[in-house]
């Protein structure tokens, strides 16, 4: 079990529709128009193919952080969203990704991190993001694997990369 975390409107939704849509396809030069989404209000289950491998993504709704925790027993990776382009919600996204990092349960587990949303032409570069959440020093302290993506749900921009993640960093089930 991956968890798909973040604030709301994040950009979770779309980004695990088009993550499932690519490993459909092995290929991200059709994504077409985004598929409209809605805010979750609950879990989507989604289960993506990657090398022969099902991995099942758990995106779990912003507005159901308080409960997060009770999830990170079964969960081996964590992607955690942030929206680049949305400058007033940096500090509930740090205080939530510090939470997550600090868990007990997920010590050990990979986390990727993404700068959603690169699309926009009022989107922090990678800079500015990690500046603002002194990634440095959270990097330096936690225990965990963190990685870092620029990406753009939207346009598909970085979207390989985290499959490439997903790849290396989740043991996943073999499949047929």
């Amino acid at each position: 079990m991956c968890l798909l975390l973040g604030a709301t409107a994040v950009g979770k939704t779309l980004l695990l529709k088009r993550l499932h849509k690519m490993s459909l396809k092995e290929s991200t030069d059709e994504l077409g128009e985004p598929p409209p989404t809605l805010p979750t209000v609950g879990t989507n289950l989604t289960d993506i193919t990657v090398n022969k491998r099902k991995i099942t993504i758990r995106e779990l709704g912003g507005c159901m952080g308080p409960i997060w925790p009770s999830y990170y027993g079964d969960c081996e990776a964590v992607i955690f969203v942030i929206d680049a382009a949305n400058p007033t919600q940096i500090s509930s996204s740090c205080i939530q990704l510090l939470s997550v990092l600090t868990a007990e349960q997920l010590q050990k587990t990979s986390v990727l991190i993404i700068f959603n949303k690169v699309d926009l032409p009022c989107h922090m570069s990678l800079v500015e993001m990690k500046s603002l959440f002194r990634m440095d020093d959270i990097v330096a302290c936690t225990k965990q694997h963190i990685s870092m993506l620029e990406v753009s749900a939207r346009d598909g921009r970085g979207l390989e990369e985290v499959l490439n993640w997903l790849r290396s960093h989740h043991k996943g089930k073999h499949s047929a």
